[in-house]
Parts: C-alpha cells; sequence; structure tokens
C-alpha cells in the first residue's frame, strides 16, 4: 500500500498509473495544496517509494498558477503526456481548465504553452463562469483516448440546463495537434452533481465508462456498445463499494488493472492510502466484475491445508453450541445465541479460502483480527438477499454508557447463485482487506481498529460446513508511507 502522509495524514489526492518498462509509476495529487504532482514508483504495483515530484503550479499570473487537480499520464509515441487541471489565483481559483504537459521518460516534465492550451469551455455545451449556479466551475479531470484515429478528452463537466444539483454530465474534447473542438457530452445521465474522473475503456467489444460520485462516495460505471452510443446503467452500478474514489485503469499485459484512492474511516479529511489494484473482468449480461490481483499468488511463500490448521476453538462456550473437525472440513454451528470458533492465524499477512456451506435459516460469518473476547472483524453473509457486510464489532472501554464498538465498514450486494454453498478468499495485507465471494471481490478497504490473533466463523441458529480450505501466508508487507526516494 501507499500513503503520503506528512503534516496531513490525507495528503494523496487523484491518482493515476502508467506502466512503462516493468516498472509502475503513480502520479498523484497532493491534499489540500494542491501546489504539486507527485510521483511514485512500484516494481509489483502494491509497495511504491516517492521520486522526483512530476509537476508544480505555474509562476505567479499563468494560468495554473493557483492550485494543480486531476491528471492523466499516458504514452504517446516515444513521449509522454500528462494532461491536468489548473486553477488561476486571479479567478480566486473557481475556473478549472486542462493543460498537458510532456516528458520523455517520466521523470522529467515540461509545460507545454501551444496555443490551444488551456482547454475551457465556450458556454456551447457546458457551464461557463457566466452560466454557472454553483459559481465554481467543473472542466476537470482529464481522460486522454484514441477511437478510429481520432484523440479525444474526457472531462468532469456540467451541462448548461437542468436542476443544478444534476447536471454533472462526461464533457469531451475532440483534440488535433493544432486545434480543439468542444463535443456535446459523452454521457449525461441527468442525475448527479458532478461525474468525477471519468475513464472510458473497451473491454469483450463493449465501451465501459466510469466516474467518481461525491454523493455516496462510490465509484459507479456504465456500459455501451459503441464509444458514440448510449451508455446505459445496470441494476447494481456500483463498481467499488463506498469509500473507494477517483479511480482509473492501466492496461498491465493481458491483465486490465484499476487503481483508486481510499478514503480511511468514511471521511474526506481522514487519512487517505492507495489500496493495492483489482483486475477488470465482464459477466453474465455484460456487466463489470471485479477479480483480485494476480501478483497476490507470488506473495504467498507457505500454504497450509485444513487438516493442518488445528482444531476450532469456541470462544464464548455456547452450551447449544457442536463442532465436528475432520481432516478436510468443519462443520460447526449453535441452536440459539452466538458461538464463535477459532483458530490462530499464521501471519498477519494472508490469504484464508475455502468451501462454505450452510445449513437453517441463521446467521453465520468470518471473523478474523480477533482477541479471545470477540473484539475484531465480523464478515456476515446474507444469502437470501445476496449482501455481504463487514463491521467491527467489540468492547469500548471509554464510554461506560456505550460500552460496545459496532461500526458497519463496507457493505456489497451480489446476485446469489447458490443460496447454500459458496467459495470465499479473505485477503489480509498490512491494513488492507479484501474479500472476494464465489472469485469476485466485494469488498476492499482499508481500517486500522483491530489486528489480533485469531481467525474464524461465527453461527447463530445455523450450522456451517467449512471444507477444503487453505491458509497462505504473504510476504510482510512493506511501510505504507513511501517517502524514500527509488531509483528509476
Amino acid at each position: 500500500m501507499y500513503s503520503g502522509s506528512g503534516f496531513s495524514d490525507w495528503e494523496i489526492g487523484d491518482i493515476t498509473v502508467i506502466i512503462n518498462n516493468g516498472v509502475y509509476h503513480l502520479f498523484h495529487l497532493i491534499i489540500p495544496n494542491h501546489d504539486y504532482i507527485a510521483h511514485a514508483v512500484s516494481r509489483d504495483g502494491i509497495s511504491w517509494k516517492r521520486t522526483k515530484n512530476a509537476l508544480f503550479v505555474g509562476e505567479p499570473g499563468e494560468w495554473d498558477d493557483d492550485m494543480l487537480w486531476t491528471m492523466h499520464v499516458c504514452e504517446v509515441g516515444d513521449r509522454f503526456e500528462m494532461y491536468y487541471t489548473g486553477l488561476k489565483r486571479k479567478d480566486r481559483g473557481v475556473i478549472s481548465r486542462i493543460g498537458l504537459a510532456e516528458s520523455p521518460d517520466l521523470l522529467t516534465w515540461t509545460k507545454n504553452t501551444r496555443n490551444i492550451f488551456p482547454i475551457a469551455p465556450k458556454g456551447i455545451y457546458y457551464e461557463t463562469v457566466a452560466t454557472n449556479p454553483r459559481t465554481w466551475l467543473s472542466f476537470r479531470d482529464p481522460f486522454r483516448f484514441e477511437y478510429k484515429g481520432e484523440v479525444y478528452l474526457l472531462v468532469a463537466s456540467r451541462v448548461l440546463a437542468g436542476p443544478v444539483s444534476r447536471r454533472g454530465c462526461v464533457g469531451m474534447v475532440r483534440l488535433t495537434d493544432t486545434d480543439y473542438e468542444l463535443m456535446p457530452p459523452l454521457f449525461n445521465p441527468l442525475v448527479y452533481d458532478d461525474i468525477e474522473c471519468p475513464c472510458v475503456f473497451e473491454l469483450e467489444g463493449k465501451f465501459y465508462l466510469i466516474g467518481s460520485i461525491r454523493e455516496d462516495i462510490k465509484v459507479r460505471y456504465w456500459v455501451a456498445d459503441d464509444f458514440f452510443s448510449e451508455y446505459r446503467c445496470f441494476h447494481a452500478d456500483v463498481l467499488l463499494p463506498q469509500g473507494n474514489y477517483a479511480a482509473r485503469i492501466v492496461q498491465d499485459g493481458e491483465h486490465l488493472l484499476i487503481y483508486n484512492f481510499f478514503y480511511a474511516y468514511g471521511r474526506i479529511d481522514a487519512l487517505r492510502v492507495l489500496p493495492p489494484p483489482k483486475e477488470l473482468a465482464t459477466g453474465p449480461a455484460g456487466r463489470l466484475v471485479l477479480k483480485s490481483y494476480y501478483r497476490w499468488e507470488q506473495k504467498v511463500i507457505k500454504q497450509i491445508g485444513q487438516a493442518a490448521m488445528g482444531r476450532p476453538r469456541p470462544l464464548f462456550g455456547n452450551q447449544s453450541a457442536n463442532l465436528k473437525a475432520g481432516e478436510d472440513s468443519w462443520t460447526l454451528g449453535s441452536r440459539s445465541g452466538y458461538e464463535i470458533f477459532c483458530i490462530e492465524r499464521p501471519s498477519p499477512a494472508f490469504i484464508w479460502e475455502g468451501e462454505l456451506s450452510v445449513e437453517g435459516l441463521g446467521k453465520f460469518g468470518l471473523v478474523f483480527d480477533m482477541d479471545d473476547d470477540g473484539n475484531g472483524y465480523f464478515v456476515s453473509f446474507n444469502r437470501i438477499n445476496g449482501e455481504v457486510k463487514m463491521r467491527t464489532w467489540g468492547f469500548n472501554p471509554v464510554n461506560n454508557r456505550e460500552n460496545f464498538v459496532f461500526k458497519d465498514l463496507q457493505s456489497s450486494f451480489y446476485m446469489v447463485s447458490n443460496p447454500n454453498s459458496f467459495h470465499f478468499r479473505l485477503l489480509r495485507y498490512g491494513h488492507y482487506i479484501e474479500l472476494s465471494v464465489d472469485d469476485e471481490v466485494r469488498l476492499t478497504l482499508i481500517d486500522y481498529a483491530y489486528s489480533f490473533q485469531n481467525i474464524g466463523l461465527y453461527t447463530a441458529s445455523s450450522t456451517v460446513t467449512l471444507s477444503n480450505a487453505q491458509l497462505k501466508v504473504l510476504s510482510e508487507p512493506e511501510e505504507e508511507y513511501g517517502s524514500q526516494e527509488e531509483e528509476v
């Protein structure tokens, strides 16, 4: 993982990632000053170290002398281009424009001062200063995309008419070497205040558009048959659950990766961290699904089969609980009340996976990073309604009037193929948590609440069988504060 924290814990802003000669390059904003674009590098796409800063605000009087906002870095011919958002002090920072910087090596950047930059709206399709009821202008977050020999920029912008809080659209600019043309919005859903960090890509013959939504801090997506076709949503259109934001994609060989930053503790002014990427694939009816990053298997240093995990032990001594532990399966349950059955994790960094089968109409789920009093993380499965939820649950010693912790961290809905049996995969790496159900990532978050030794399952008026389980020990994570310089 990676956090750019210094004096402030929430320095990481919007991001872009590009891979060159096997090295992953991360560029990101510095919050809250927005005075430069930082650069970090990685050999595995997970652990990062800072290197030479890429771009700084302009000199007084220049069009970008106030702040730098979202950027997109891409390879074009024998050079690299960075399209970025700039603000000007004379405008009091309320007008965003699009500029360009160029580099031969991703390390040294020169701002392009051709006549067509910076690019600003002209009032043809999008709000301008004169037609902007919010008093601050969205024309930002560029994303470069080539289609049939033409070059386009997608831009987070707003249409000229409609309810003020629903004008957010994905604007579009066509670029040539000597000019630019404002085009009608690629997508105008008539529902959001802004569609931030728009991004488009082709996958399995369909075109997918993703955007980050400020209203609920989620990443959503839409699909079309062609780049210029109508973009449609699915009934479940959340690609990354709450807390994940500013997502952008990058091609990594045969793998299409999605990166984003994460708001820890659910607050935009709290710690921001760059989680490991996920992979994008398509599912039934062309919906997008998240897959776990392929490099996790490369970090496995030891595998432990279920027979070698030891016998689970109950924590609460529930008299109605029962346990039958064989070599390749455990069957455990409780007729009344809760019981938690635990083993000791082999390492703080691990993958735990297996097949879960459930009988009865009661509750069940996973626990991890738990102490012997039942303080830790709980993952609940609602197999009837297709919901998985993660929460912190335990004792609160600082408030005797509310001496419990019970906080939902993240939830996700999905289609249930078999309500009685499924495959789970729980990944814990540093403070990163990832849960897959039937090989699709459903929860992805970072949390710092617990780090105890127990992992296991809980039941309440249900019987659960865990079979064919494995524990995979991962190499230790590196420090997430990326302050050390790396040679590239």
